[in-house]
């Protein structure tokens, strides 16, 4: 799986993600890390995206994320 992260909102304290897996795109928002301080923590958000890929690569596994219409219409 091909999982992209986005731009870390301070406003959500969120990350967009994208998650690739075959002909199937899962977009949907994370929320973030932060450290002792409250500063984002790149690393540990990096690692939480992670975990959330490994649910969505099951989710596509067992059918409850499947293309959207336009991933799957004829291009001609």
């Amino acid at each position: 799986m091909k999982i992209i992260i986005g731009e870390y909102d301070p406003d959500t304290r969120q990350v967009s993600a994208r998650f690739e897996q075959g002909a199937i795109v899962h977009t949907r928002t994370v929320n973030a890390c932060h450290d002792a301080t409250g500063g984002y923590d790149a690393t540990a958000t990096e690692a939480r995206v992670a975990d959330v890929g490994r649910g969505v690569a099951q989710k596509i596994a067992v059918g409850a994320i499947l293309p959207t219409p336009d991933e799957t219409a004829d291009p001609a």
